[in-house]
């Protein structure tokens, strides 16, 4: 039986949807680039976190729900494909307060405080890692660790704003998000 022209169907924006499977394969990518650089300081759980770029670019161009099913996306995929699915519980933590952070951040500030929003989106990234950190280990004085990653969340937060504000002054917007 097929629906008659009266009932309401759902329908499926081909272009877009293709659009966010372009750019889950782009943040799948850098993430996978990101983890043959060699670390940045022997300390565990440091990296730049460069496929933040991809959800911040999309929270700018996009519905947060968009930028958050690629982020999702690629946090399920590259914990698949990595293997390491004990990274999962970390990642998703991580990706889910970082996105709930600039989300926020977003909804009230202008895309032009890009950098502050990502400083603050790796910042909590740090928080929901170390949260489960403890809840994992059972360990509360992984609370310790905190000072070590803020300050290296400081500093990629600030290299990760920075790339997207580039990108925002140089990639035309018909290209950035063509729909």
């Amino acid at each position: 039986m097929t629906p008659s022209h009266n009932e309401k169907t759902p329908t499926v924006n081909i272009k877009k949807l293709t659009l966010l499977a372009v750019y889950t394969t782009i943040a799948l990518t850098i993430f996978t680039a990101e983890s043959f650089l060699p670390p940045l300081l022997p300390l565990p759980g440091i990296k730049l976190g460069l496929s933040n770029i991809v959800t911040l670019w999309l929270l700018m161009h996009t519905k947060a729900r968009d930028a958050l099913c690629v982020l999702l996306a690629r946090i399920f995929l590259a914990s698949f494909f990595a293997g390491q699915m004990i990274s999962l519980l970390y990642s998703l933590a991580g990706g889910l307060f970082c996105f709930a952070a600039m989300a926020l951040f977003f909804h009230f500030l202008s895309d032009r405080y890009v950098v502050f929003i990502s400083i603050f989106g790796a910042l909590s990234h740090n928080i929901g890692q170390i949260i489960i950190a403890i809840l994992i280990t059972q360990l509360p004085s992984m609370l310790a660790y905190l000072p070590v990653l803020a300050i290296s969340g400081i500093a990629t937060g600030t290299f990760t704003g920075l790339c997207v504000f580039y990108l925002k002054r140089h990639l035309p917007q018909k290209i950035a998000w063509p729909l």
